[in-house]
């Protein structure tokens, strides 16, 4: 591992979140930083690129997949949170930081951000920084990804056009690829992840796993599955039944709830 080029790669995130600062500060809001998200991982990859001996076929797939990947992620963030209104997990945040936290959002929003992106790019750096051939390995990396991929966008579109639909007369989206998990976009995100470390691996960097678990526990824990359903039953009490018959993460048959 090249760890001249991984600190590259932070510094790099580090001045991008920096600039994401310094905007939040004219909009009075720090809800882009969702939308920036998805490109600090698009700067670390070509700035990681820039610093090896050549391009190679698995560099130029995994940057191309990276693309595809953060094009999607933000411009559907993007759109769905447009507006001058603060998202509440950030409202939420600026209350409990408040005050002065304007100058503390360098830090506990647009920083730590930066600082978790350049943790979970690992794969991606171990990935372009070799040489070795194209393998078994990252086909199946690639497969993933695009499983990965189409799975959470199929997911992110239902869940856009349930909330669009003003005759539904449930609160609970339970249909679809929605009826096998409760949570299938952040499975999907999952697997984008573990595909990219299947192609680090491919390329001898068995040392990128880290990165995968990491997005797995921020994904089941931190800012996914368990932040989500913190309060939901009590908002949506339709949800009850939604959690008794539905796997939270990994899709599934849905149960048979006996009364």
């Amino acid at each position: 591992m090249n760890w001249y080029v991984y600190l590259n790669g932070l510094y790099a995130m580090l001045a991008f979140g920096f600039l994401g600062w310094i905007i939040s500060l004219y909009r009075h809001n720090v809800t882009h930083v969702d939308s920036m998200w998805s490109l600090f991982f698009v700067l670390a990859g070509f700035t990681y690129i820039s610093q090896t001996v050549a391009l190679t076929a698995r560099s130029l797939i995994v940057i191309i997949l990276l693309v595809i990947w953060a094009a999607r992620l933000c411009g559907y963030l993007t759109w769905r949170n447009w507006g001058p209104h603060e998202d509440h997990r950030y409202a939420e945040i600026r209350r409990n930081n408040s005050p002065g936290f304007a100058v503390k959002s360098i830090y506990i929003v647009f920083g730590l951000q930066a600082m978790l992106a350049w943790a979970i790019s690992l794969p991606i750096l171990g990935a372009v920084s070799s040489s070795n051939p194209i393998n078994t390995l990252d086909i199946l990396g690639i497969t993933v990804f695009i499983f990965g991929f189409i799975w959470e966008t199929i997911a992110d579109w239902q869940l856009t056009m349930f909330k669009r639909n003003q005759t539904n007369k449930s609160n609970v989206l339970n249909t679809g690829v929605w009826r096998y998990s409760r949570h299938p976009n952040y499975f999907g995100e999952c697997c984008v992840w573990w595909g990219f470390y299947l192609i680090a691996l491919a390329a001898g960097a068995w040392w990128a796993m880290p990165s995968a678990i990491l997005m797995t526990f921020l994904l089941l824990k931190v800012s996914g599955v368990s932040l989500l359903e913190k309060d939901i039953a009590e908002r949506r009490p339709e949800y009850v039944n939604y959690i008794k018959s539905t796997n939270a993460f990994i899709p599934g048959k849905p149960k048979v709830i006996k009364e």
